[in-house]
């Protein structure tokens, strides 16, 4: 910590603690408590239960968290896949260049992801490109909301890289794409897996787009904890919430060990 003297390290602790525990652990916890709950009895849950559990794992919702899943790795790929790209290409516009790409990939960021949904269901719900009523465009739709993480991760990256690694290997006659796939991607490794795990956790938590998009053989795992407490089914959503915690935290502990190793090669 940057606090030196004992008195103050236990002070940025107590305020820490005072700070962090009401306003992000305690409602975390809450959602857990009521997860294992049929009633609410008072200030605490009571009546404890697995059964919640045992129906969140199991077909609707064994489902649902599928889809999520397969929209939230296949979004974060493509994203990836463009924002890295949308990044290299603004390094070499130079200044100019760069913020009108920056300013393009952040726009669908700057107005409310149901715009981004709308935007999206009136593009493509006519042809020649017809993609209404099937998983792909929930699955652009995620990929629209996330592309600007990748991009200002990965840019951001790439404004930090010392440029004496690739003019060494163009000096000794290296072509500029092995520069770029043996010099440059292997240096941005762990800034492109930070932004793989950034747009996978966005792309598994995102409703509001969805909920105009999705069809009902694609219904992602936040829209089935949506209709379940729309229903006033409290207990079964806080389950269904924290398998999808649960399931996040566990692919980004895995992003995160990826990047760790990375940063050591």
């Amino acid at each position: 910590m940057l606090v030196h003297s004992r008195r103050g390290r236990w002070t940025a602790w107590a305020a820490f603690a005072v700070l962090f525990v009401p306003l992000f652990a305690l409602p975390l916890l809450v959602i857990v408590a009521a997860s294992f709950a049929t009633n609410w009895s008072g200030a605490f849950p009571s009546g404890p239960t697995t059964e919640h559990y045992a129906a969140a794992v199991r077909g609707e919702s064994l489902q649902a968290l599928t889809t999520s899943l397969v929209t939230a790795l296949t979004a974060s790929l493509v994203a990836l896949t463009v924002g890295t790209w949308a990044a290299l290409a603004g390094a070499a516009l130079g200044r100019k260049g760069k913020r009108v790409l920056d300013a393009l990939f952040m726009l669908p960021v700057a107005v409310p992801s149901v715009v981004v949904g709308l935007a999206v269901l009136v593009a493509f719900s006519q042809p020649p490109v017809l993609l209404n009523g099937t998983r792909w465009i929930v699955i652009l739709a995620h990929t629209v909301l996330v592309t600007a993480f990748a991009h200002q991760s990965v840019s951001a990256a790439i404004q930090r890289l010392d440029p004496m690694y690739e003019q060494a290997a163009a000096s000794l006659g290296a072509r500029p794409s092995y520069v770029l796939l043996r010099v440059r991607l292997p240096l941005l490794l762990p800034s492109l897996n930070a932004a793989a795990g950034l747009c996978f956790a966005l792309s598994m938590g995102e409703l509001s787009a969805t909920m105009m998009l999705y069809p009902p053989d694609w219904t992602p795992l936040p829209v089935l904890i949506f209709t379940a407490t729309d229903r006033g089914s409290l207990f079964t959503g806080s389950a269904l919430a924290v398998v999808l915690m649960a399931t996040t935290l566990l692919a980004l502990l895995a992003v995160s060990r990826i990047r760790t190793r990375a940063s050591f090669r």
